[in-house]
């Protein structure tokens, strides 16, 4: 246990240390992360609801953040390149997301001209409608991407990283409002780029 908890320990610091720098992406991991919180109340509540605020609210805020907003330039706190960044990065890359996010956009287009494809992953009490019907699909993606990357690590890593990193992904909206609570305050006093002190310091 205490082997997995080091594990996670320092893909946390590397998941901060590389991959949020900018104010506002921090700021956008705020919001994203109480979204998400939300969308853990909702899941017990009414599924077909947690999927939609969370694909439509907390991922597309959490990825915008990602995409637009975050240096790709050289990382000279880190002394890394942006292309070692994403050779490196243990949970989901750049081109990763951009594979995942494409069959999330998909699911609708799908789920309207041929349901048939998509009631496969969903219990049949949702195939009613298509809100619905998305909103479950919706839901299994995020399970199905969770799954098969803990599977990849396991192969090409190991358990033990591949349960630290599900793990990390989980409980991430809980360390994230912990970590970036700060940021939108930082944002509108005019920094749009974390300095990272303790980083340079802890070197």
């Amino acid at each position: 246990m205490k082997e997995l908890l080091k594990t996670l320990s320092v893909q946390r610091w590397d998941d901060h240390r590389y991959y949020h720098h900018s104010r506002i992406n921090q700021s956008l991991h705020f919001v994203s992360a109480i979204s998400f919180l939300v969308s853990y109340v909702l899941l017990f509540i009414n599924p077909v609801a947690a999927s939609f605020v969370a694909w439509l609210i907390a991922m597309t805020t959490r990825q915008s953040g990602h995409f637009f907003f975050e240096p790709k330039g050289y990382d000279h706190v880190n002394q890394a390149t942006h292309a070692h960044k994403e050779e490196i990065k243990v949970g989901y890359n750049l081109h990763r997301k951009i594979v995942l996010l494409a069959i999330w956009a998909m699911i609708p287009v799908v789920a309207y001209f041929a349901p048939q494809y998509v009631t496969w992953m969903v219990p049949q009490a949702y195939e009613d409608t298509f809100l619905r019907l998305v909103g479950m699909s919706w839901l299994m993606l995020g399970v199905a991407g969770l799954v098969f990357r803990v599977g990849q690590l396991c192969i090409i890593d190991s358990a033990q990283a591949a349960f630290a990193w599900a793990i990390k992904i989980i409980t991430d909206p809980f360390h994230d409002i912990k970590l970036y609570y700060r940021s939108p305050i930082y944002l509108l006093r005019g920094e749009l780029i974390d300095p990272m002190p303790h980083i340079q310091h802890s070197k």
